[in-house]
C-alpha cells in the first residue's frame, strides 16, 4: 500500500528564495498550458494538445530573452506542471472532473514537483532537492525505499516535502461488528454503536480563533481604505504584517479541523469492525445551500470519508459506501417503515411503532443493517 509522508523542511534564506522561484515557475507554466488548451479549443475546435507538443513549445520559449527566467529552476518543475495541467484538462473532457481553473498568485498553494530519481536522502536529516541543494529536515526520512511523486508545498508558514512510500498492509484480527457512520453538521459523526464525535467548530478554541480572524480582516480592510490612492490600493508594511497574521490563523484553523478528523477516524478504526458503512454524500450539491455552505465546508466531510477509505484499506476492513438516495434517515430502524415527510428540522425520529430516537443515530443503525444484508 502506498502511504504519504509529510516532512517539514528547514531551508536557509538562499534556499527558500529558490523554493519560491520554483513554485512560481510551476504556477506560471500550469496557467500557460491551460491558456494554450483553451485557445486551441475555441479557435480551432480541437479538443486536446498533447503534453509532448507543449513541452517542445515551452523549450523554445525558454530560449527567448523574455522567458529565459524559466530555466533558472529544475527542468522537471516545468515538465511536471505541463503534465499536471494536461491531465486536469483530459479529466474534464472525460467528465471525471470539473473544468480546471487558473492558479491565482494570491490564493493558490505554492507547490512544485521534484524528480523522484534525483531525490537523495542522508541519515543526518538532509534531503537533496534539485537546484536547491541539501536541505535540513525536521525529522528523518526513511532511506532505502522507493519514493513516489515527491512534492514540495508551502502552508503559509513552513515548507514541506510530501512523498509516497510503499508500506505493507497491517492486517489485524477483526471483530464481527458492522459499523454504520452517519456524518452531519450538528455532530461530525454518529456511529451505530453509540459513539459520537463532536463538531470541533463549536469548541471555544475555534470560536476564539475565528473571532480573532474576523477582527484582523476588518483591520486590514480599514488600512486598505486609509491608504487608497485614486483607484488603486497601496500596500504598506503594516498591511503586509496583518495579512501574514491572517494567513497564520487560517493555517491554524485548518490544522485544528484536520487533526480532529484524524483522531476520530483513528478511534473508529481501532474498534476493529469487519465492515464500515457510510453514505456517498453529494458534497458539491450540499454546498449550494447558502445557509449551510459554511458549516458544511468547515466540517470537512469529504476529508473524513477519504481518511476512512485509506485507513480501512490499511487494516483490511471492508469499506462500503451506500447510494446517496438510500433513505437512511427516513427509515425506522425498528419496524422498517419509511417516513417520506421527514424534514431537516426534525431532529428526533418518531415512528408509529413507538420508537423515539435521534435521527442521526437512527440513520447510523440503518447503515449498519444495510451492511449486515451484504453477508
Amino acid at each position: 500500500m502506498l502511504l504519504s509522508r509529510k516532512i517539514r523542511l528547514c531551508p536557509d534564506r538562499q534556499q527558500e528564495e529558490i523554493l519560491w522561484r520554483s513554485s512560481g515557475v510551476a504556477r506560471w507554466v500550469y496557467n500557460w498550458v491551460l491558456n494554450q488548451q483553451q485557445q486551441n479549443y475555441y479557435s480551432k475546435g480541437a479538443k486536446f494538445i498533447s503534453s509532448g507538443a507543449l513541452r517542445k513549445e515551452l523549450t523554445q520559449l525558454k530560449k527567448t530573452e523574455e522567458f529565459n527566467w524559466l530555466g533558472s529552476v529544475s527542468n522537471n518543475v516545468a515538465k511536471q506542471a505541463v503534465k499536471d495541467a494536461c491531465d486536469a484538462y483530459k479529466k474534464f473532457f472525460e467528465k471525471r472532473a470539473s473544468k480546471p481553473r487558473f492558479k491565482s498568485k494570491k490564493k493558490s498553494r505554492p507547490s512544485f514537483y521534484n524528480d523522484s530519481v534525483k531525490l537523495k536522502i542522508k541519515l543526518n536529516k538532509r534531503v537533496l532537492i534539485e537546484k536547491v541543494g541539501w536541505v535540513k529536515t525536521a525529522e528523518q526520512i526513511p532511506t532505502g525505499v522507493k519514493y513516489y511523486n515527491p512534492r514540495i508545498t508551502y502552508d503559509n508558514k513552513y515548507w514541506y516535502l510530501s512523498v509516497g512510500i510503499e508500506q505493507e498492509d497491517t492486517k489485524k484480527e477483526l471483530t464481527e461488528n458492522i459499523l454504520g457512520i452517519d456524518l452531519g453538521i450538528k455532530d461530525l459523526a454518529i456511529c451505530s454503536d453509540g459513539q459520537t464525535f463532536r463538531n470541533i467548530n463549536k469548541t471555544e478554541v475555534v470560536k476564539k480563533t475565528e473571532k480573532r480572524l474576523r477582527r484582523l480582516q476588518r483591520k486590514v480592510s480599514r488600512k486598505y481604505e486609509m491608504n487608497k490612492e485614486g483607484s488603486r490600493f497601496a500596500k504598506t508594511c503594516n498591511i503586509i504584517k496583518v495579512e501574514k497574521q491572517i494567513r497564520h490563523l487560517h493555517r491554524r484553523l485548518t490544522n485544528i479541523r484536520t487533526n480532529h478528523i484524524h483522531q476520530a477516524t483513528n478511534a473508529l478504526v481501532k474498534t476493529k469492525p469487519k465492515r464500515v458503512v457510510m453514505e456517498d454524500l453529494n458534497i458539491r450539491g450540499m454546498m449550494k445551500n447558502r445557509h449551510l455552505a459554511k458549516a458544511i465546508k468547515n466540517q470537512k466531510l469529504y476529508e473524513f470519508t477519504r481518511q476512512m477509505k485509506y485507513k480501512c484499506e490499511k487494516y483490511g476492513i471492508d469499506f462500503v459506501q451506500v447510494s446517496r438516495f438510500y433513505p437512511s434517515s427516513k427509515t425506522c430502524s425498528s419496524c422498517g417503515e419509511v417516513k417520506k415527510d421527514l424534514r431537516l428540522s426534525n431532529r428526533v425520529y418518531r415512528c408509529e411503532c413507538g420508537l423515539e430516537i435521534d435521527r442521526d443515530l437512527n440513520a447510523a443503525i440503518n447503515l449498519a443493517k444495510y451492511g449486515e444484508l451484504m453477508n
